[in-house]
C-alpha cells in the first residue's frame, strides 16, 4: 500500500500544486484506510465507527498514538502502517509548502515588492551606498523607530538586511504605487534624498500628493531650490546635501533645521559669539554666567572652553576660571566691559 501511495503521488503531483497536494493526500489516505480497516477488523470493531476512526486517523497519522483505539488483526496492523506512512508523507508535504511560502514571503520582502504594514514610521526615499547607511544608523538611535527604505530598481535587494528596524521598498520613487507600498500616508516623517535636485523635487511632489500633512525633509545640493520645494509643500524642511546628519536630526526633532539655519545665518536673530571671561576676584560657576547672560542680556550660553578642552552645555556647577571662553547666542555681541561692571 505505501508503494501504491508513492506511485500515485508521482502521478498527481504534476496536476496538484501548493497546499492542494497535502490536502489531497490526507483525504485519499483517510478514505482508503477507513475502507480497508473496515474489511480487515472483526465485525463490530469500535475503531471503524465514524465517531472513532477520524480520531484514530489523526493521532496515528501524526505518529502520536494514544492507544485508546487500535487494530487487533494482522491485516489491521498493515492498514495502520499505511496510515502512518500516509501521515508522514502528508506532514512532509505540508511543512515543505510552509517553508516554501515563508521563503517566498521573505524573498519578496528582501526584493522590496510587498506593501509594508507600518504606521508612524520614517520613510527614506533614495539610496546612496554608505551615505544612506549613516543616515539610517542615526535615525535608529531613537528607540522604537521603524524605517521604510525606498530605492530605485537598480538596487535589487534590501541593502541593509541585518537592520531589523529597516523594511525595504523598490521601484520608481515618484510613483504613487511606491508611496502606497512604503506607507507614506501613514508615516510621521519622510526624508527625500534624491540623486540630484530635480529628482528630489519630483519625489517631493509625489510625497505631497500621498500625504500633504507629513513632516517632509529634503536634501538639496543647491539651496536655491528651497523656494521651489516650498512651493510644493510650504512646511518642507530643506537641508544641504553635504550635511546628512541634519536629515536624521530634523527627522527625529522637527524644526531643528530652522534653528541651525538661524544660527548659521549672519545678521539674523540668534547669532553665535564667543567671549573670554574677564579677570576678577570672584570665582563663578557656569550656572552663574548662564543666569546673568539670560537675565541681563537675553543671551544663552552654549559651551565652555577651558584648558581641558571644549564642553557643550556643561553642568551648571562647573567652575569657570579666568581666561576661559564662553560661547553664546545673542542678537548682538556683548561688550566685556558691561560684564566686568556687574561683577
Amino acid at each position: 500500500m505505501p508503494f501504491f501511495l508513492l506511485r500515485l503521488l508521482r502521478t498527481v503531483r504534476v496536476r496538484l500544486s501548493g497546499w492542494r497536494l497535502p490536502l489531497a493526500v490526507a483525504v485519499l489516505v483517510f478514505l482508503t484506510s477507513w475502507g480497508l480497516m473496515a474489511l480487515a477488523e472483526p465485525a463490530g470493531s469500535e475503531i471503524v465507527a465514524p465517531g472513532n476512526y477520524w480520531w484514530y486517523f489523526v493521532v496515528t497519522a501524526a505518529t502520536v498514538g494514544y492507544g485508546d483505539f487500535f487494530p487487533v488483526s494482522a491485516a489491521g496492523h498493515v492498514v495502520g502502517a499505511y496510515v502512518i506512512v500516509g501521515g508522514i508523507v502528508t506532514l512532509t508535504l505540508l511543512f515543505t509548502e510552509l517553508a516554501t511560502a515563508l521563503q517566498t514571503v521573505r524573498g519578496r520582502r528582501l526584493r522590496g515588492v510587498v506593501a509594508l504594514d507600518l504606521r508612524d514610521h520614517v520613510v527614506v526615499l533614495g539610496y546612496t551606498p554608505g551615505r544612506t547607511e549613516r543616515i539610517v544608523a542615526e535615525l535608529c538611535v531613537e528607540p522604537g523607530t521603524r524605517i521604510a527604505l525606498c530605492a530605485h530598481d537598480d538596487v535589487p535587494v534590501n541593502p541593509m538586511p541585518e537592520q531589523q528596524q529597516v523594511s525595504f521598498v523598490r521601484g520608481d520613487l515618484t510613483h504613487a504605487e511606491v508611496m502606497a507600498r512604503a506607507g507614506v500616508d501613514r508615516a510621521r516623517t519622510v526624508v527625500v534624498d534624491g540623486r540630484d535636485d530635480n529628482e528630489t523635487l519630483a519625489i517631493a511632489v509625489a510625497v505631497d500628493h500621498a500625504n500633504p500633512r507629513v513632516h517632509l525633509v529634503a536634501a538639496v545640493r543647491d539651496l536655491g531650490r528651497r523656494e521651489s520645494l516650498r512651493y510644493v509643500n510650504p512646511g518642507v524642511q530643506v537641508v544641504q546635501w553635504h550635511m546628512p546628519f541634519l536629515l536624521s536630526e530634523e527627522a527625529a526633532d522637527p524644526g531643528l533645521t530652522q534653528v541651525y539655519n538661524e544660527l548659521m545665518t549672519a545678521g539674523g536673530h540668534g547669532n553665535t559669539y564667543s567671549l573670554q571671561v574677564p579677570a576678577g576676584p570672584a570665582r563663578r560657576s557656569y550656572g552663574d554666567w548662564q543666569t546673568e547672560f539670560g537675565r541681563e542680556f537675553g543671551a544663552t550660553l552654549l559651551a565652555l572652553r577651558t584648558g581641558d578642552g571644549l564642553v557643550v552645555s556643561p553642568r551648571w556647577d562647573t567652575p569657570v576660571p579666568e581666561g576661559a571662553t564662553l560661547y553664546y547666542v545673542a542678537d548682538e555681541r556683548l561688550d566685556p566691559a558691561r560684564l566686568t561692571a556687574r561683577r
